[in-house]
């Protein structure tokens, strides 16, 4: 039944007492499962099916089927002999394969590889019985060993042969380093090469965590493995048949036909770079281009406003064969997107085009070509500009509205055709921001973005508005990808300066690293491979005999000359002008060659850049009529629109041309030179070389992104007007043998990097990216453009305020460990202005609130709480602050000051958790950092009584890290004998330089706490723990607790001998914390740790803010208050210690040696219940009404009735 199906997969076999037990997991590989089919693990003893372990496959393990959680089996706990029971030997199974969720058929040899002939499947659907003839698989238990884990590959139907058991050899107990090294991998940041290793092999490493020696090199830290990575296989990646992949780009690859009668027809628009035929199941989303779809409709622009709606229905059907799926959006709208916003606002800024010159007309002004414009090639830029676009209101914020309103059209019709375990690749920068709206609506799908154009430096790109929207809309994708390292290079820098996240090299799927961007917990993957074009596809078009007359015809135009050809988009960025004053300088300075050469310049209409486009093609008619006034015939130039120049045209002037310019200003992915290879390799041959032509040769500006991969082509600088003249000489006067090895080369990148191996790396690079498929991993956050998904460890979730207050009722015995900035009170260092302000002492640090106050006396007045505010402050500073309130306990300085909790709060004592006898290391760093002050602009030095820091928050970030890194090193070296640490910290922060006693950190002292627990309260061990922080500071204090809390649900599950707690989450450091083993009590040790704010941490839950925080101290202030309110005679215990404290006089001389004292000073002895009033501990008085008459005692029922009613009273 499905009861039955869905149980858990953990089996349980009847064991004595006390017996050996083994966990295995179990993979199967399964090729002949058909749709809508499943397999089952069956053990022997279960022949009705009662409890069948279903095993999960995905698109990146097919044919794989693996179970979902590792199986408990009861193994012999002594040696096995002939006497041993035949079920303690050996543990059988077989495999049930199951239709629609019901039996179907077990496993048969026909399942497995198919030697002579296929066996016929059984086709019986009755309840299946105990049939002797389906074979068993069977594995011997002598192969196990207690506590240990393993993995069992099966294949379906495949039952003889030896067993292929996986012994996944995982340390029963983790390597763990001291309390006081723990800054060195919470707070600093930097992890050492150690850290890039996959979690497979971390697990066996004692080097995880540690800090690297020497120094690095880079602009930014490498990013943390957040998370634990277990029983992940390195194994390749591969792309089946049955992966499915979704191509969501701005058109479809596809050319839309109407007939007279309506009739939709479509065919594939084969120089599209995503028309490629693949053996993937592809589905493609994107725009139809039909008349009209740039919104331009009207008697100057298309008659029709695209598909007609009444027409959609049928070129849905007419693309339904192609896989394509339209996105029907309205002209007006995508033209605004398109037109206004992609091409007016991101084009120029993409290509590192930004001007505050912008000509505006004047009423003098007018539009024939004026002589200044025509001085731009030679002189300036200034009319490469956005247009009207500057800032973020009116006419620009109607143009982001509408690039918002199309991708979010987009995302809704990607979330159509999206199946579970396909692959999502984005194309173009005219959807940035889709995978912003996909995280919300499929979070588990592997998105890919690839932009073919260039990415412009941080400098050029944080002149956008919406920067810091475009960036978290990339980086919600889990891939990024680039034609070229130098674009990636760009966008890593943008992400490093503009949102302050760090980027290196991480473990992927296949064993290999990957470079990657760490944000929020998560890794995107950026990638860059240049893309290629189809010879079979260029070589069909050449052999077209249409092709090869064209070619013909324009060889015998301009016969007896040298035809050097280019085809360039009429804009500014294209550089034409350029080219054209390259060619009048080479004619003037070689005039030998007058007559002999030709320029065919084909100029596509760029109607979408406006007046850029009529600049342009004013200026590049007027240079080639004064071109061709000096030497007739020498440029032919001829515009066309972008439909009369297809890919058979291109094909026919490049085969007929010598020489092919392609010299833009800025230019991404353009493959025009590669096509002209293609059309020209047949030179390499003999039979090519008899044409006597010198044709074959690429002259290549280089900002274009093929001068990369096109090593052997002629490199320009199109600023240089002298360069590309000489590039004209040197291609007219180069030697065959030369020409011959510039093209040899070129070719070799054409024909080996192909558009389908270019979409392959890509692809496979994609679906390497670990994604888990746990939903609990990643959890969304932030609003509008800023949501985006951030990676946590797997039961990351919000604390649940009810059950603390529960188990906080419960509790005889609290330690409650609050950090301070950021956790009761806002956190000063978010601001670096405000920060700067309270180190030069200009402006008040701010304070907890009145309320926060109250709530912290009211805890601390509770005689079962200890409570402690750990700082990274001042002692005057937190004394000022909250030094007034009775028993509360204080840290300062992260630990290196400590006030024990004390009724005496006039006088405040004060103990260093480090004995602090030589200071002299503080003017010898103090002297070095002003060094390193004067040199880096933005930089300060904060001195504390304990400590120095050198920040620089403010200034430049690749600046400030690398002089950081050189005064981390500078120190390290001057001040090796001095019992200091030196911490690169706060990296994500902006970063600072400490300088502290050796052994300081919150880890520390709250170890410190809990091994004086004895000394400071009623009871010699804690049952209950709770620890708030908020950030890298508190991480120590968070692991060393959590680590506590775990060792003692371990204990209670070895003693109850139930499974293993999971492994330690990547986000904790190993501390050993055996020594406060006496200091806990493991039967009944409940431990929270909250870290305030929704980010990866060592902490097991998380608050958002400090307003939560505050409403979590006051719940536990209702639940102490509540107590004090009624207590019956049972409650009588809690007035007397049960076990005698040994106080120590350094911590608290009000505090006596003898326990009686404590009873005596509060309660008068000889007295009747109804008379004890005890006096107040902590200077508050807890009256307790101690109730004599028994019924009034049941009205105030049991304790585990009042948990019941807690929701009704806190919540």
């Amino acid at each position: 039944d499905t009861q039955s199906i869905t149980m858990s997969a953990t089996i349980k076999t009847n064991a004595a007492e006390g017996g050996a037990i083994a966990h295995l997991n179990f993979r199967v590989r399964c090729e002949t499962l058909g749709h809508g089919e499943g397999v089952f693990l069956i053990r022997s003893t279960d022949p009705h099916l009662t409890r069948p372990v279903p095993m999960y496959t995905s698109s990146s393990s097919y044919p794989w089927y693996n179970s979902q959680s590792p199986i408990a089996i009861s193994i012999p706990s002594g040696d096995v002999d002939e006497n041993t029971p035949e079920d303690l030997k050996t543990f059988e199974y077989r495999y049930a394969v199951f239709r629609g969720g019901v039996f179907y058929r077990w496993e048969q040899p026909g399942d497995g590889p198919q030697e002579e002939e296929d066996v016929a499947m059984v086709d019986d659907i009755d309840p299946p019985a105990e049939n002797p003839e389906v074979p068993y698989h069977r594995l011997p238990l002598r192969l196990l060993s207690n506590r240990e884990t393993y993995v069992v590959n099966d294949v379906l139907g495949v039952t003889q042969g030896p067993v292929d058991v996986d012994h996944l050899r995982m340390p029963s107990q983790q390597t763990t380093q001291s309390a006081a090294s723990l800054h060195s991998r919470q707070n600093s940041g930097f992890l050492s090469s150690h850290s890039l290793m996959s979690a497979d092999s971390a697990t066996n490493a004692p080097q995880m965590g540690r800090t690297a020696k020497g120094k690095k090199v880079g602009f930014a830290p490498v990013p943390p493995p957040y998370h634990q990575k277990t029983g992940i296989n390195k194994q390749a990646v591969h792309l089946n048949s049955t992966d499915g992949l979704v191509v969501v780009s701005a058109f479809l690859p596809v050319h839309l036909h109407r007939s007279e009668a309506g009739e939709w027809s479509a065919d594939w628009d084969y120089e599209m770079l995503l028309s490629m035929q693949t053996h993937l199941r592809v589905t493609r989303v994107g725009v139809v281009k039909w008349r009209g779809w740039h919104g331009n409709v009207g008697p100057d622009g298309s008659p029709e406003a695209g598909v007609p709606r009444s027409e959609q229905a049928a070129v849905e059907a007419c693309l339904a064969p192609f896989n394509c799926v339209p996105v029907w959006i309205d002209p007006k709208l995508f033209g605004e997107m398109y037109n206004g916003f992609c091409k007016g606002v991101l084009w120029p800024i993409l290509h590192h085009m930004t001007s505050v010159y912008s000509k505006e007309k004047t009423p003098n002004s007018h539009d024939g070509p004026s002589q200044d414009s025509n001085q731009f090639s030679q002189y300036c830029t200034d009319d490469v500009e956005q247009g009207p676009i500057h800032g973020d209101g009116g006419k620009e914020a109607e143009l982001w509205s509408a690039y918002n309103s199309v991708n979010r059209k987009f995302a809704e019709v990607v979330v159509q055709c999206f199946n579970e375990g396909d692959l999502v690749w984005i194309h173009g920068f005219h959807l940035l921001i889709l995978p912003s709206y996909l995280t919300r609506r499929i979070p588990m799908a592997k998105v890919g973005l690839f932009l073919h154009t260039p990415f412009p430096s941080s400098e050029i790109f944080r002149t956008l508005w919406c920067r810091e929207d475009i960036l978290r809309g990339m980086l919600n994708a889990d891939q990024v990808g680039f034609h070229l390292f130098e674009y990636a290079r760009h966008f890593l820098t943008c992400c490093r300066r503009l949102l302050g996240l760090n980027y290196g090299m991480i473990p992927d799927l296949s064993g290999g690293h990957t470079l990657a961007i760490d944000t929020n917990g998560r890794h995107v993957a950026v990638t860059s491979i240049h893309a290629g074009v189809e010879p079979p596809v260029l070589n069909q078009v050449l052999m077209h005999n249409l092709t090869l007359e064209k070619a013909m015809k324009i060889r015998a135009q301009f016969f007896g000359k040298i035809i050097f050809c280019a085809i360039d988009r009429l804009e500014s960025l294209k550089g034409i002008p350029l080219k054209l004053l390259g060619v009048e300088r080479f004619l003037n300075r070689c005039p030998e060659w007058v007559g002999k050469i030709v320029l065919v310049q084909v100029g596509i209409s760029a109607f979408e850049r406006g007046e850029d486009y009529v600049r342009t093609r004013t200026e590049v008619l007027a240079l080639v009529n004064r071109v061709n006034q000096k030497w007739p015939g020498t440029v032919q130039f001829q515009e066309c629109s972008e439909s009369e120049m297809r890919l058979q045209q291109r094909m026919a002037l490049l085969r007929a041309a010598d020489v092919i310019m392609v010299t833009p200003l800025r230019d991404g992915l353009n493959l025009l030179p590669l096509e002209f290879t293609i059309a020209h390799q047949d030179a390499l041959v003999d039979m090519g070389k008899k044409d006597g032509r010198k044709r074959g040769l690429c002259i290549l500006s280089e900002f274009s992104s093929c001068t990369r991969v096109m090593r052997g082509a002629l490199h320009v600088n199109p600023w240089k007007v002298s360069e590309i003249a000489n590039a004209f000489y040197q291609a007219l006067t180069m030697s065959d043998d030369e020409r011959l090895r510039r093209l040899s080369c070129a070719s070799e990148f054409v024909t080996r990097v192909t558009t389908q191996r270019w979409a392959l790396a890509v692809m496979l690079d994609l679906k390497g990216v670990y994604k888990n498929a746990s939903p609990e991993q990643f959890s969304g956050a932030g609003l509008g453009l800023g949501f985006r998904l951030l990676g946590m460890d797997t039961g990351f979730s919000s604390l649940d305020i009810e059950r603390v207050a529960k188990v906080f009722r419960k509790s005889r015995a609290r330690l409650i460990l609050l950090d301070y900035g950021g956790t009761i009170v806002d956190n000063d260092n978010l601001d670096n202005l405000r920060r700067f302000e309270i180190v030069k002492k200009s402006k008040a640090p701010s304070v907890p609130t009145q309320h926060v106050m109250s709530l912290l006396t009211a805890l601390a007045a509770d005689r079962r709480n200890t409570v402690f505010v750990v700082s990274g402050k001042e002692r005057h500073s937190i004394t000022e602050t909250l030094g007034h309130i009775p028993n509360l306990g204080l840290a300062a300085e992260h630990g290196m000051f400590i006030s024990w909790p004390t009724t005496n709060t006039t006088k405040r004592r004060w103990e260093t958790m480090v004995p602090d006898r030589d200071r002299s290391w503080r003017s010898i760093a103090i002297n070095i950092m002003e060094v390193y002050t004067s040199r880096t602009h933005g930089s300060y030095i904060e001195e504390t009584e304990m400590k120095v820091l050198w920040q620089y928050r403010d200034a430049d970030t690749e600046f400030g890290f690398l002089q950081a890194r050189e005064l981390e090193d500078h120190l390290a070296n001057v001040l090796r004998k001095y019992a200091v640490d030196i911490l690169h910290s706060g990296v994500r922060e902006g970063g600072y330089v400490e300088v502290r006693p050796k052994g300081v950190n919150k880890g520390v002292l709250s170890m410190h706490v809990l091994q004086n627990y004895p000394k400071i309260a009623a009871s010699n061990k804690i049952d209950f723990a709770l620890v708030l922080g908020d950030d890298h500071c508190d991480e120590p204090m968070l692991s060393v607790m959590r680590q506590i809390g775990r060792r003692a649900v371990a204990a209670r599950r070895a003693k109850m001998g139930e499974d293993p707690l999971p492994p330690v989450p990547a986000t904790m450091t190993l501390v050993d914390v055996s020594s406060c083993d006496d200091f806990v009590s493991r039967a009944d040790l409940e431990v929270f740790t909250c870290t305030v704010g929704k980010k990866p941490s060592a902490a097991a839950t998380y608050l958002h803010d400090v307003d939560e925080a505050e409403e979590l101290l006051e719940s536990l202030v209702k639940v102490s208050a509540r107590d004090r309110q009624f207590s019956s005679a049972s409650d009588l215990r809690t007035l007397t210690p049960l076990e005698s404290p040994v106080r120590s006089q350094s911590i608290d001389a009000s505090y006596t040696n003898d326990p009686l004292d404590i009873l005596s000073s509060g309660i008068t002895k000889s007295m009747s219940l109804n008379q004890m009033k005890p006096k107040s501990f902590g200077g508050v008085n807890d009256s307790l009404r101690v109730s004599t008459n028994l019924s009034e005692y049941m009205r105030l029922g049991t304790i585990e009735d009042e948990d019941e009613d807690d929701d009704a009273v806190f919540f």
